[in-house]
């Protein structure tokens, strides 16, 4: 009982697999499971999937793509075994937990390095994050001048 009232922590130190987060939802609990795939949305939001199917998968893990930097390169996260704590919630039906920074994930899944500096989201790495093309502003319209003014033109004199 003092350990863990000096140690809270050692209470939430064991994971749940996968599979059981759905028992959890709404509170803050450890996850781990074996990350199949890693999908990536046009929108760049990213998914740790850990069934072949998603949409039959008990539990997934969401990542924003303002949040990226803060991860990691998420993609070095294929085919291994994680564990991530954060709040597990419900979204669709599904159990789910929003990866927001590095120290979410323990063991050997902390350590994956930074995203690459030419990786960019919205352009899906083909492109610098750090350059940026302004589009090509259109050419302002001409405002008509005095000379360009349609001209009155003189009506002729009414002869009596």
């Amino acid at each position: 009982m003092l350990l863990v009232v000096l140690f809270p922590g050692l209470l939430a130190a064991e994971c749940v697999p996968f599979t059981d987060a759905a028992k959890h939802i709404g509170t803050s609990q450890c996850v781990t499971g074996k990350v199949v795939k890693v999908t990536r949305l046009d929108s760049g939001t990213t998914f740790l999937n850990f069934c072949e199917d998603y949409r039959t998968c008990p539990f997934q893990v969401v990542i924003f793509p303002s949040d990226l930097r803060h991860v990691g390169d998420i993609r070095q996260l294929e085919g291994r075994m994680i564990e991530i704590e954060g709040d597990i919630k419900e979204y669709d039906r599904h159990p789910e937990i929003i990866l927001r920074d590095a120290g979410q994930l323990r063991g050997a899944a902390a350590k994956i390095p930074p995203m690459p500096k030419g990786y960019d989201v919205e352009n899906k790495g083909r492109f610098s994050a750090g350059k940026m093309n302004y589009p090509k502003a259109s050419k302002p319209r001409k405002k008509p001048s005095h000379q360009d003014a349609p001209r009155e033109t003189e009506a002729p004199e009414i002869q009596q």
